[in-house]
């Protein structure tokens, strides 16, 4: 402990010699809507899938009555574009059944299941809702942005493997085609790793569309790491949940991202490669670290035995019992049984 104070003492001394401001937070719907006003393309990280704030938050942004004054499409990584004219004649208010719909989310290139927990469906049927009350010439588009993946067709670990690199190629395609060649504007809702502006390895989501269109992108991070901001800014105490802050010529902006992104607790705040700024132009605040929640999958999936049979087949493809892993790590299937052996289906 002793330690580490040392360490944010001197941090904040250097912080001060940079003659760095306090970041300054704002109310987060507005100053996305005002951020649509200088870009076309607003990149809204979720944070952590799953992560129970960031969804809520979402959902009052999309509900805004201002927002669909701004925004045309919204771009999500939590669906399959094979069902593009599903989600199409669901967003629409066309009747859809639900076992037909399920396929959006369940069918995306990623075997686990991970937007088959029910808020990515709430927020399916959110942008529906709103749309009901909207001429159809200011309804939302929702774009799907997971490459179209034939499951029936994928028979090799080694065949999904070919299947991953293409899918910030296709994200971007599709947003450049559907968004900004016809001059719409548009909110991304993806992982942070997507978005980062100096990715680590090869491109990212944001720089592949930078590339195109220089400073079309406003990007944004949704704080769900273990580190909490007020040890770095310490009036973030008083921040109201959610807010938006600005990174560049901050505090928080010259904080290491590293130590901001980490998924474990510790380390320093100093600048260890890229700072906050470099990677995000701004950041949602959701509340310190032991507020935050995730959802699981709704415990019926566990009782539906066809949805079980799909989905620890596709996790067994391509990630087999043999696989070597790292120390810890676990299988996907192995989480997924031993969490549905302990849930009761309602």
């Amino acid at each position: 402990m002793l330690r580490l104070i040392a360490v944010l003492v001197l941090v904040a001394a250097a912080l001060q010699a940079q003659d760095l401001r306090l970041a300054v937070a704002r109310e987060p719907v507005s100053a996305i809507l005002d951020a649509f006003h200088e870009h076309d393309i607003i990149a809204l990280t979720e944070g952590e899938h799953r992560n129970q704030q960031s969804a809520a938050f979402r959902l009052a942004l999309i509900r805004d009555p201002r927002f669909a004054t701004v925004v045309n499409d919204i771009v999500v990584e939590s669906g399959s574009a094979r069902y593009q004219e599903t989600i199409d004649r669901f967003i629409r208010g066309e009747t859809v059944s639900d076992a037909e719909l399920r396929h959006v989310w369940q069918d995306t290139i990623g075997p686990d299941g991970l937007w088959d927990v029910p808020l990515y469906e709430e927020f399916f049927r959110a942008v529906r809702q709103v749309n009901a009350a909207l001429p159809p010439a200011r309804q939302l588009r929702v774009l799907l942005g997971d490459p179209p993946v034939d499951w029936d067709s994928v028979h090799t670990r080694e065949e999904w493997v070919r299947l991953l690199p293409s899918r910030d190629t296709f994200a971007a395609g599709l947003i450049q085609r559907e968004v900004l060649s016809k001059h719409r504007r548009a909110l991304l809702v993806w992982g942070y790793t997507h978005f980062l502006k100096r990715p680590p390895f090869g491109s990212s989501l944001v720089t592949r569309l930078e590339a195109g269109c220089a400073g079309c992108v406003f990007t944004i991070w949704t704080h769900t790491g273990a580190n909490d901001l007020r040890t770095v800014q310490a009036d973030v105490a008083g921040w109201r949940t959610p807010s938006f802050a600005l990174t560049k010529g901050t505090v928080l902006g010259a904080t290491g991202y590293s130590f901001i992104s980490s998924k474990e607790a510790g380390g320093s705040p100093a600048a260890d490669g890229p700072r906050m700024e470099e990677e995000f132009d701004a950041l949602i605040y959701l509340g310190p670290p032991s507020g935050l929640t995730y959802a699981q999958i709704a415990p019926s999936l566990c009782a539906d035995a066809a949805y079980l049979k799909m989905r620890l087949a596709r996790m067994d493809l391509t990630d087999p019992p043999d696989l070597p892993r790292p120390p810890g790590v676990r299988r996907s299937a192995d989480v997924l049984k031993e969490y549905c052996a302990g849930v009761t289906p309602k």
